[in-house]
């Protein structure tokens, strides 16, 4: 069985840039070390006949329709709903900042 001993909770705080309380990494260390007990459980079951899957949906098909191009707004028609526009474009307000 795999163990999550302080060494490898120190290098994970330090590659998630994380500054944990004692409490926490205690915390952290029984939870992991809990999801390791699982997973250790998980490779004791006998999976001799078992055969691997290369996908979880491999006998699924999926049904693709073709794209069909129906009820296009040309330029005109859409223009003449926008409040603003300027040449051939919907005109709006600027809304992002220049960098200062």
């Amino acid at each position: 069985m795999s163990k999550i001993d302080e060494e490898v909770i120190s290098k994970l705080e330090q590659l998630a840039r994380l500054n944990l309380t004692p409490r926490e990494r205690d915390q952290i260390s029984k939870d992991l070390n809990s999801i390791v007990k699982m997973f250790d459980r998980l490779s004791e079951v006998n999976t001799d006949d078992v055969e691997p899957l290369r996908h979880i949906n491999a006998d699924i098909v999926n049904r693709l329709r073709n794209d069909k191009v129906n009820g296009e707004l040309t330029q005109v028609a859409a223009l003449s709903n926008a409040k603003n526009n300027k040449e051939g474009y919907i005109a709006v307000p600027k809304f992002l900042k220049p960098k200062s």
